[in-house]
């Protein structure tokens, strides 16, 4: 099925503006979905709205509302909450540009991907706003209202379409302060911190995340089998997983070196299996133009 549209509006700069398609970047579904069961019965917990003093309600008869006062709400209407008038809520003006970096990762919410709609006037703006923002390296801020919240975006070229993603405000994200005041000042060691930055730098290498699966997903399917075949669970401590019941950095500066060492081995050890691989293909290529019969010679006449 081809997908379909989060949200359609218009994207502008400047005088230029363009209309647009958005569409969620991620695939939110589980591989094995867990549920909320009622033990005794082994029936699935279903929820129902209901009114102090009325019951269940239908849907129907469900609209938004604002606590004014103690149990006093003002409530709206779909129809009336469309008349809120907001620009952002049809466009998304490019007000700003920054580089990728000078956004703290801890503002960045959700990712979404966004194509022109399907007329050849948008998609040439289109093509121009992507390719602006790419030659620029920038990324391009603007605000978005969706399903009644208005939120800061962030856009920039993504292939040969763009791709936006919505950021925080400064209110939601918490400050450091209430958790990391409470770390030890400690004076580092050089030497472990040389050791430290040569493990980092070994196993330094470009992202790529079909590298990364969902251990928790198989685990949990296998615990799964296991419990419908023999009816219980069989228990898993931390030791069997390999995990220490405290940190193990009575030695820090030992537990380094033997990591740097190790690390120094095994790449030394795949480095002299290569060679000896390499050695081997040479010596078969040798042996075999040795011992190929001779060609016949072609008689002359």
């Amino acid at each position: 099925m081809p997908a379909r549209a989060y949200w359609k509006g218009y994207l502008r700069l400047s005088l230029v503006t363009v209309g647009i398609e958005l569409y969620t970047a991620i695939n939110s579904t589980s591989d094995t979905a867990l549920h909320q069961i009622h033990k005794p019965s082994g029936k699935r917990i279903r929820y129902e709205k209901v009114a102090p003093g009325i019951g269940a309600v239908k849907a129907s008869d469900i609209v938004k509302g604002v606590e004014v006062d103690k149990d006093e709400y003002v409530t709206l209407e779909p129809e009336e909450l469309d008349e809120i008038k907001l620009e952002s809520k049809r466009t998304i003006d490019l007000v700003q540009f920054v580089d990728h970096d000078e956004i703290d990762p801890r503002y960045f919410d959700r990712p979404y991907y966004v194509a022109p709609t399907s007329d050849d006037v948008a998609a040439e703006g289109f093509a121009v706003i992507r390719e602006a923002l790419r030659s620029a390296k920038k990324i391009g801020l603007g605000q978005m209202a969706t399903r009644g919240r208005d939120q800061i975006c962030a856009v920039r070229a993504c292939g040969d379409g763009i791709l936006l993603e919505t950021l925080r405000y400064a209110r939601e994200v918490k400050d450091t302060d209430t958790v990391f005041d409470d770390i030890p000042k400690v004076k580092i060691d050089k030497e472990m911190l040389s050791l430290a930055s040569e493990l980092i730098k070994r196993k330094t290498h470009k992202f790529d995340p079909e590298k990364f699966k969902s251990h928790y997903a198989a685990a949990l399917r296998a615990l799964i089998n296991e419990k419908r075949k023999t009816g219980e669970v069989s228990h898993v401590d931390d030791e069997e997983l390999g995990v220490k019941g405290q940190s193990n950095v009575i030695d820090l500066m030992e537990a380094l070196r033997k990591s740097v060492k190790g690390k120094a081995a095994a790449a030394s050890g795949r480095g002299h299996a290569k060679r000896a691989s390499s050695a081997r293909k040479t010596t078969t290529r040798r042996t075999s133009a040795r011992t190929a019969p001779a060609k016949p010679r072609r008689k002359a006449g």
